[in-house]
């Protein structure tokens, strides 16, 4: 759609809802409303709850900008209720966003692609653990975003407390060998690189606080890479996005070895719109301002089914 076809519209900007990322998304929905209405855009937020079709239905809403975060906004459901209502909205649709979200499932479909993911084993609820890697492992909940539930367990009395953790959060997770890297994620718009950046987080990986607290990581852009290992991770970046069938923009992360060699963690379909977000930044170093940034996410919008 053009920007003066979208004008014409009432957007939605869809926020908070119920996942564990409720609070981040509040401010990423928050960022993208203040982007739209200064640029003359009639568009409203929308806290989304259960009763969202009848949230989007009593403010007539035309077409949705997801600023939504985790369970229940970026794995597909919310997508799924805007397709049924005929509401189209931005990033990708419920295929891909199930995928994605699903650590599991996109690891299988990543490894199908060519890409590189961590050895790894499953854990069910109620299930006995044989350990398959030797430690350090990193356990992680299979459907979680901004390292909710992940613990890096160095020391077998780590272990058992890391796994109630990760089941806090899901029937579900994973035990990865961990891989010694640098942490580099990659921007995608409009199914291209944007660039790509290196996280040097305070803490002893990225997690939680040190993704949304000022001063808690350092952000390298572009990432300390060699040349050929930065455009192989540009393109490492743009596979994952295809080979999901993501729409749009997303954000990839990866783990960087000293001797080159690219683990693929996730796609974020969905990434953080804050002001210590990532995509935003990787967006800015490629000259696309934050307003331009939401306008073509905008633009964008459709109904994928």
């Amino acid at each position: 759609m053009t920007v003066e076809e979208l004008k014409n519209k009432k957007i939605g900007v869809l926020m908070g809802g119920l996942s564990a990322e409720r609070e981040v998304s509040l401010n990423s929905g928050a960022a993208v409303l203040r982007a739209l209405t200064d640029q003359g855009f009639n568009a409203v937020g929308i806290d989304v709850g259960r009763n969202l079709a009848a949230q989007l239905s009593a403010e007539k809403i035309e077409v949705a900008f997801v600023a939504l975060h985790g369970r229940f906004g970026e794995d597909g459901s919310v997508q799924g209720v805007l397709e049924l209502m005929g509401i189209p909205y931005t990033g990708s649709g419920v295929l891909a966003s199930a995928l994605a979200i699903n650590k599991i499932f996109s690891k299988t479909v990543f490894r199908a692609a060519g890409l590189t993911v961590a050895p790894y084993q499953i854990l069910k609820r109620g299930e006995h653990l044989t350990l398959a890697h030797p430690l350090p492992v990193v356990v992680k909940p299979s459907q979680e975003g901004s390292s909710v539930g992940v613990s890096i367990v160095k020391e077998q009395a780590q272990l058992e407390p890391a796994i109630a953790e990760a089941f806090k959060y899901d029937a579900e997770i994973l035990i990865e060998r961990f891989i010694d890297g640098r942490e580099v994620q990659v921007g995608i718009l409009d199914g291209k690189a944007l660039g790509a950046i290196e996280i040097v987080p305070k803490n002893e990986f990225y997690d939680f606080e040190a993704k949304y607290t000022a001063g808690m990581a350092e952000h390298i852009l572009p990432a300390r890479l060699p040349a050929a290992i930065y455009e192989e991770v540009l393109r490492a970046g743009e596979k994952a996005h295809a080979c999901l069938s993501c729409d749009c923009y997303s954000r990839v992360d990866f783990l960087v070895t000293a001797a080159g060699e690219l683990y693929i963690l996730e796609v974020n379909t969905l990434p953080g719109m804050t002001d210590l977000s990532l995509l935003p930044e990787i967006a800015g170093g490629a000259g696309i301002s934050f307003k331009e940034l939401v306008v073509r996410v905008l633009q964008a919008a459709s109904l994928k089914i």
